[in-house]
């Protein structure tokens, strides 16, 4: 089932879970993976041009707000299942960036946005661990995705060729293959696990 929303609005998430709801009865799982970037250094001295304020906002917004939009209420959805034979009732699993830790020149929003998605990670776990909710993240390095792709080539050679091993993009059966194993592993819990290649910049 597809449905398109915007992760920042309170009433479209409602609507969403409502409708998993309605069609499965219970929800188990949520994975985010709210993101949007801006390219912009804090100020270009030759233009004379300080980063958009709105910009900043716009990608703390979607990625961070969104994340957490999604992430408590379905934790709320979560709340009324049976607990299993491990008393566990879900788990919520986090999307960050490797540039939480590693921001590059030009990320300040990005690496904000994502480095607040780390930095919630425990204490959301702590939170719902009476619920019996796990909260876990990964943290990427440079995968495969659209906005990668749309870059020239040459641009792509020289990122993939910085990964120490293997030396490509990470592929997106390799993200879904963490998920599932976090799904299927229940002491893993209050997490930050980074999937980038060994890539440290």
């Amino acid at each position: 089932m597809f449905l398109k929303i915007k992760v920042t609005s309170e009433n479209d998430v409602k609507n969403l879970f409502a409708c998993i709801k309605s069609k499965f009865g219970k929800l188990n799982v949520a994975v985010n993976c709210a993101g949007i970037s801006i390219a912009a250094v804090v100020y270009n001295q030759n233009k004379d041009r300080v980063h958009s304020y709105e910009d900043f906002i716009k990608v703390l917004t979607v990625n961070t707000g969104g994340t957490f939009n999604i992430l408590r209420l379905s934790s709320q959805m979560m709340a009324k299942n049976e607990p299993n034979s491990n008393g566990e009732r879900g788990v919520i699993i986090n999307t960050a960036s490797t540039a939480a830790f590693d921001g590059q020149k030009g990320q300040a929003a990005y690496s904000a946005s994502k480095g607040a998605i780390v930095g919630m990670t425990l204490p959301l776990a702590r939170d719902l661990s009476i619920l019996g909710i796990r909260v876990v993240t990964i943290a990427p390095g440079l995968f495969n995705t659209l906005s990668l792709n749309s870059l020239p080539e040459k641009v792509q050679s020289f990122l993939a060729n910085r990964i120490p091993f293997p030396s490509r993009f990470g592929s997106p059966d390799e993200y879904a293959h963490l998920v599932q194993f976090i799904i299927e592993n229940h002491f893993i819990n209050g997490e930050i696990i980074r999937i980038d290649g060994a890539l440290r910049s």
